[in-house]
């Protein structure tokens, strides 16, 4: 297990890790998103897809659970289960499906589903800190 610290003193840096971190990902990658309301998850998102080549505009799938992207390199499997009240409600999409696809998933509020996620994996969490400024984020990268 490996574990980066990066610094973001703006959306424009928080959206360019996005981007280097979605250029870098293969087929098959699970990246877990995790971070409280508005610290910069949906602009981490935009980054990402443009890292996949990914043109078309990126949201949240707050109430859809899933939003798949399928005009970049590979496709981009991007769920929010921010709403899920039990794991088994993944059974219903078919997660797996995605999960060990031939895509890249992107999973906010994975913590909400954590027996579900595979060992290997990469978590992102994105932090705030106001002492250090209002567009200042601290974002944990850990490989596992």
């Amino acid at each position: 297990m490996t574990t980066e610290v990066i610094e973001s003193f703006s959306e424009k840096d928080t959206f360019r890790l996005g981007e280097t971190i979605g250029n870098e990902c293969r087929r098959g990658d699970i990246v877990l998103l995790n971070g409280d309301l508005g610290v910069g998850k949906t602009v981490f998102t935009k980054g990402f897809g443009r890292g996949l080549g990914i043109e078309e505009p990126i949201s949240s799938p707050t109430f859809t659970i899933i939003q798949i992207y399928d005009s970049g390199r590979i496709p981009l499997y991007h769920f929010d289960v921010y709403r899920i009240a039990d794991p088994e409600e993944m059974d219903e999409i078919g997660y797996e499906d995605y999960f060990f696809g031939d895509g890249v998933c992107l999973v906010e509020w994975a913590s909400l589903i954590q027996e579900l996620i595979p060992e290997h994996v990469m978590e992102v969490t994105i932090e705030k800190d106001v002492e250090k400024g209002f567009d200042y984020r601290k974002i944990s990268i850990i490989k596992r």
